[in-house]
């Protein structure tokens, strides 16, 4: 599609959003804010040509700001993100169906992205994810094949084969920028049990978010920044890594009316093995309040030579380890919930999980930054969220204080992070009436440094001692 179509493809959309459509009021949709899945035909079509026929369309627009107010004599930036898609999904033949979707981006008025601060020399960081992290000249040809796949249906189950997008606590979505992170491979979920829900795969290609290419997955990993060694040297693993791919499977059973248990197995083949128990319990205390939490460990060891004999070019070091243990409690009144949440690192090794391929799935975990890539780690976060159903608002804040180890601890702190404070307000709006499928969120990130920086300020750009602005726009139909 040209520069100019896509141009005008994405006024269209944005021109429907206005279009008078009757609805109903309903809760903000907690799902990410991709594609939102229309239900098909639950029974077989007659013939192959009526699959076809009953299939769904859907789209999404988005548009996404987004501004970097860094400290003084540091660079600020900012950018406009503007994209469309398309999305369908057969109906249902012999059990089986096909699907396809894809997604165009560019860029309609953003600060330099190639240029370094003059004061550190550093890149951009956040703004530049919104567009083509391998070429931020590219401001019109951002496209990606984001969904290619067949699907045989079984009962309450599925197997899917090709690309397409999942959400586990490990590969996710992160759908904090503009689009989400695809893979590609063998994927099945199993619902055949009341309790127990069985879901996995084998992964062998990638294409992260912020990126327009697929990438085998070994390959995928290094293309977000790599930090350093345990030496301090700067890592160099990406393009190094040989690996068959990613082996992932996952249990979840409801154990009773309150506690439900997780389990996790994901093999990085020849590079590390992760192990995920998670135990989350809603208790009702009475008629208007629940009494939530959860306790999560996590363990990690390298396998086989964490990717590459040369350790200079190694994502994992050999018989490197880590453990992970962190724990929730809170309340939930009606429509208010607090929660308090902790995570702690142990010192035995760094925490590594590709950032090209999600988020973290600790409970402390706040949006726009991450602790993958650390050891003896201590996180405390208070989140609180009230939603108003009638009004189809949700108001979100959370306070984290990051205990960090030293910078210039390479051993245990991999991207050069200093402790810090992060502050998060986040306002979402779900529109309804005529504006049915539009809805915006606010949100306000600040970081305030509590480590030491050595008077080296690449310690504080894009880390600390900043205000983080982003205002987003999606249009689903």
């Amino acid at each position: 599609m040209s520069y100019t179509g896509k141009i005008l493809l994405s006024i269209s959309l944005f021109v429907c959003a206005a279009y008078p459509i009757y609805s109903q009021h309903q809760d903000i949709n907690e799902k990410p804010n991709i594609w939102q899945g229309k239900k098909t035909l639950s029974v077989d079509t007659i013939s192959l040509l009526n699959a076809f026929k009953a299939g769904n369309v859907e789209g999404h627009f988005r548009y996404f700001f987004s501004h970097t107010n860094n400290n003084d004599g540091l660079s600020d930036y900012f950018a406009n993100a503007v994209g469309g898609g398309l999305r369908y999904e057969s109906g249902k033949f012999k059990g089986f169906q096909v699907g396809v979707s894809g997604f165009y981006i560019f860029n309609i008025g953003s600060s330099d992205l190639e240029m370094r601060d003059q004061a550190t020399n550093q890149l951009n960081r956040y703004e530049i994810g919104l567009f083509d992290l391998e070429d931020p000249t590219n401001k019109g040809d951002i496209d990606r094949l984001e969904e290619l796949f067949i699907k045989y249906n079984f009962g309450k189950s599925f197997i899917k084969f090709g690309r397409q997008l999942i959400n586990t606590p490990f590969l996710n979505l992160q759908d904090g920028r503009m689009r989400p992170s695809g893979v590609e491979g063998v994927w099945a979920e199993f619902n055949e049990f009341k309790k127990l829900h069985l879901e996995g795969g084998w992964l062998y290609a990638m294409s992260p978010r912020s990126t327009v290419n697929w990438y085998r997955a070994g390959n995928s990993v290094g293309i977000y920044p790599m930090g350093v060694t345990s030496e301090g040297n700067r890592s160099n693993y990406h393009g190094n890594i040989a690996s068959e791919g990613v082996f992932l499977l996952g249990a979840q059973y409801q154990l009773n009316k309150w506690i439900n248990v997780k389990l996790w197995d994901v093999l990085f083949e020849n590079v590390n093995n992760t192990n995920l128990l998670q135990a989350d319990f809603k208790y009702p205390m009475s008629k208007s309040n629940t009494l939530i939490g959860g306790i999560q460990f996590i363990h990690q060891q390298t396998v086989g030579n964490g990717g590459n004999e040369d350790p200079n070019l190694t994502y994992a070091n050999k018989n490197a380890k880590a453990t992970v243990f962190g724990s929730q409690i809170g309340l939930k009144r009606g429509q208010l919930e607090f929660t308090a949440n902790y995570t702690h690192i142990f010192d035995q090794g760094r925490y590594l999980m590709p950032r090209e391929w999600g988020r973290d799935p600790f409970y402390t975990f706040m949006p726009r930054e991450r602790n993958e890539g650390f050891g003896d780690l201590d996180a405390y976060v208070g989140k609180i969220s009230y939603n108003i159903p009638k009004n189809r608002i949700k108001i979100s804040s959370g306070l984290g204080y990051f205990r960090l180890p030293d910078v210039k601890n390479f051993t245990l702190n991999k991207y050069g992070m200093p402790s810090y404070l992060q502050f998060n307000l986040d306002l979402r709006y779900l529109f309804s009436g005529m504006f049915k499928g539009l809805d915006t969120q606010f949100l306000v990130v600040s970081k305030i440094n509590q480590g030491n920086l050595y008077d080296d300020r690449r310690f504080e750009i894009n880390k600390v001692n900043l205000m983080l602005y982003n205002f987003v726009v999606n249009y689903h139909f």
